[in-house]
């Protein structure tokens, strides 16, 4: 059994819940292994036709989890390889199920997270969400998400907050694409979210299977290269010395080297 992702279904609707509430909801290899295993199979689960993604407690993500993190410090470039090829396997389970899937955003929504909430197809959000991409801060870079938050904002809004790390609200989410819609309350969120299901609902589920795959498609994105590229890129950061030193300040909480008085 699953210990920290729930999948629950309501008619044809599959809701994937995180639930490490204590820890936002943060990732680890079981996280990454569990949401995978949901996807999948939803996605295989003829009796489901829509899937909405939701956590518990009072954040959507908040990354990566600060254990896996230490462990993260000690990995060999080989092993950073295959932890971030992981990662990219669960994005691309999400991005590419053959089911619509819409992610409820709320509260904290910061590094990874981001990324879980670009692989969906829908983004809706609670106004005073919170987002940022804030892996520069440790002496990394968003890799591994990069090819689906940048197939949502574009480049150049990609480079702003990938570089910046800078906090935006759900307001700038939608502005830059990242959100589709913005909602007050959360009660009216799941009344929307709820309202698009029953959209969804009300089409072909063969010919929304199919217009998953063509829009994939002539997106254009080669995703087995990228997905090479990426990993390799964060495993590089991550073995590095400023890779070591952003990780270890995070963790021991103090300044990195490059940060001055």
């Amino acid at each position: 059994m699953p210990d920290h992702v729930d999948t629950t279904l309501t008619g044809a609707v599959a809701r994937v819940t995180l639930h490490r509430p204590n820890l936002h909801n943060a990732f680890n290899d079981d996280v990454i292994a569990e949401i995978s295993t949901a996807f999948k199979e939803a996605g295989e689960n003829n009796d489901v036709r829509v899937v909405v993604l939701c956590s518990e407690g009072k954040s959507f993500c908040a990354g990566a989890d600060v254990n896996w993190m230490r462990r993260m410090v000690e990995y060999s470039f080989e092993d950073n390889v295959a932890d971030a090829l992981r990662l990219s396997n669960m994005l691309r389970t999400i991005r590419e199920c053959p089911k619509p899937v819409i992610a409820r955003v709320h509260g904290t929504c910061i590094g990874g997270g981001v990324g879980l909430a670009a692989a969906c197809d829908v983004v809706a959000s609670v106004k005073s969400a919170v987002f940022s991409l804030s892996e520069v801060k440790l002496g990394i870079a968003p890799a591994v998400i990069s090819p689906f938050v940048t197939e949502r904002l574009g480049p150049g809004a990609m480079r702003r907050y990938a570089l910046t790390a800078e906090r935006f609200d759900a307001d700038e989410a939608r502005r830059i694409g990242l959100v589709d819609e913005v909602f007050e309350t959360v009660d009216a969120l799941d009344a929307w979210i709820d309202a698009t299901c029953r959209a969804i609902l009300g089409n072909g589920p063969r010919a929304v299977a199919a217009c998953k795959r063509i829009l994939s498609t002539v997106a254009g994105a080669d995703w087995d290269h990228l997905q090479t590229v990426t990993a390799r890129t964060i495993a590089e950061l991550r073995a590095s010395p400023e890779g070591q030193d952003g990780l270890r300040a995070f963790l021991e909480k103090r300044k990195p080297g490059w940060v001055s008085d």
